[in-house]
């Protein structure tokens, strides 16, 4: 079942607009969350608002926002005063532009939406839309109001929907020179830089997602199951970090170990990510108790296998 919208109106072109709907693109709900408890008891902690000065609880209706300007000056403003200047939906996605895509710098981009035809009618004119930024090969540049701020959002075409992204304001980026003027200038030598391209050879490939996995968030599942079943926690060895003395010497090892991990791997990596991938959805499936028993016994081998690879 599709989520639902975040968002609905009309995307507009000129004099050619449709109804639309935008949902969100990624999410967090699939992710282990924990809740904070007291660990006497076993009882959630809750949280109450309370002045910092007289430690007593402040209702609701009593709090309202302040800017500070001092250490202990406020100016306060009321949800009238924000009422008054937010900004009124329009409802309407409006594109100014059309820009190059490697015109938009990655800094920019906070997160992605989908962007559909809203209910039946409006397809001919999405489609429309759509097809003109694939043909121009460009990004549309336009402009959409969420939770009373305007935003800047560009539009793609992908299969049959649209990609919306909403892209910060230039306030909102911090300069580079903040944290790179005091880099030292070093010159790398051809040998240096010889080997290293032919590292990075070897293990230049294709982005594939699925071949990924989130070993953190797998050690989390395990950890639970593993106290769920009353096993033993047994803490892992870290790791010990080693300071390199030759870089050169290093260059030259590393080319040694990526070249015979290169010529067995390739068969494996194909098929390892995706075992990775669908063992680590069966393993969350017990914990959040969203499959029944029977399922979760049938995928039961799935999961030990994966942690056995892991």
């Amino acid at each position: 079942m599709a989520p639902r919208a975040n968002w609905k109106g009309f995307l507009r072109l000129s004099l050619v607009t449709c109804p639309v709907a935008l949902f969100p693109a990624t999410s967090e709900s699939e992710k282990v969350s924990f809740n904070q408890i007291n660990k006497n008891t076993g009882h959630r902690i809750k949280y109450t608002r309370v002045d910092a000065e007289t430690g007593e609880e402040v209702a609701n209706e009593d709090i309202v926002k302040g800017y500070k300007v001092d250490t202990d000056t406020y100016i306060e403003v009321t949800k009238d005063e924000l009422d008054n200047i937010a900004l009124e939906s329009t409802r309407t996605i409006d594109i100014d532009e059309f820009v190059k895509r490697e015109e938009i710098d990655p800094r920019y981009i906070i997160r992605p939406y989908y962007l559909t035809p809203d209910g039946k009618v409006g397809h001919d004119a999405f489609a429309v839309i759509r097809e003109t930024i694939r043909e121009l090969d460009m990004v549309a540049i336009g402009r959409v109001v969420l939770t009373n701020r305007e935003h800047i959002i560009a539009l793609e075409p992908m299969e049959k929907g649209l990609v919306g992204t909403l892209l910060r304001y230039p306030y909102e980026v911090r300069s580079e020179a903040e944290y790179f003027d005091e880099i030292q200038d070093v010159k790398v030598t051809k040998d240096m830089l010889d080997l290293a391209k032919h590292i990075v050879n070897q293990k230049s490939g294709n982005f594939e997602p699925e071949k990924f996995e989130d070993h953190y968030e797998s050690a989390l599942v395990d950890l639970i199951n593993q106290k769920r079943s009353g096993k033993p926690i047994i803490p892992k060895e870290r790791p010990r970090g080693e300071n390199v003395v030759d870089l050169m010497e290093a260059l030259r090892q590393s080319i040694g170990s990526g070249g015979a991990a290169e010529t067995k791997a390739p068969k494996k990596s194909a098929k390892k990510p995706r075992k990775a991938a669908a063992g680590q959805r069966e393993m969350l499936m017990p914990i959040a108790g969203k499959k029944p028993a029977k399922e979760t016994a049938a995928k039961k081998p799935a999961g030990k296998q994966q942690r056995k690879s892991a």
